[in-house]
């Protein structure tokens, strides 16, 4: 069984991937990682994230560093769950650089939506603290569904009626 990951552990598992990888590549962290590094969790049992110019290298790397530091790694991001939001790369905060690969946090309104979606306490409880840290903007949420709801045909999963009435109901306790 893997040990919970905290900040020091993320923060391992950065400058390994940065200083081993001969690639370049960008690191979108999401979930548990955004929280944990943000400082509303102490730890969190993966990391989430999404590579963009994603190589062999860059995967091996991750794949290694998994078994390496003893970290759970999952590839996810709110794009694999919801229609990407427009822009969404602009609006992802940057980490760092660590050596080749840039670390970003996922876009905190992509993160929100996604959380939201899923409806997990703990999801809700992150996206409120995404509200409470002013990370997102909840009414701007709402904004956000309604210009991707006419993707949500490639999201079968997803009941459009009943998100939106969460995604309601979630602003309307944040603000």
């Amino acid at each position: 069984m893997r040990e919970p990951i905290d900040r020091a552990s993320l923060e391992a598992f950065m400058s390994e991937l940065g200083r081993t990888s001969r690639s370049h590549a960008q690191i979108y962290f999401t979930g548990g990682a955004t929280a944990v590094l943000h400082g509303w969790r102490e730890s969190t049992i993966d990391i989430d994230l999404h590579v963009e110019n994603e190589s062999d290298d860059v995967l091996r790397r991750i794949a290694a560093l998994k078994d390496e530091i003893c970290v759970n790694v999952e590839l996810a991001a709110p794009h694999h769950f919801l229609p990407p939001l427009p822009h969404w790369k602009s609006r992802s905060e940057s980490i760092g650089r660590f050596g080749s690969i840039d670390f970003f946090h996922y876009d905190y309104d992509s993160q929100a939506l996604a959380k939201i979606e899923r409806g997990h306490d703990r999801d809700l409880v992150d996206a409120g603290e995404m509200a409470r840290r002013g990370l997102i903007e909840p009414v701007r949420l709402l904004r956000w569904l309604s210009e991707i709801e006419d993707q949500f045909h490639r999201y079968p999963a997803v009941d459009l009626p009943s998100l939106r009435r969460r995604v309601e109901a979630f602003v309307e306790s944040a603000t």
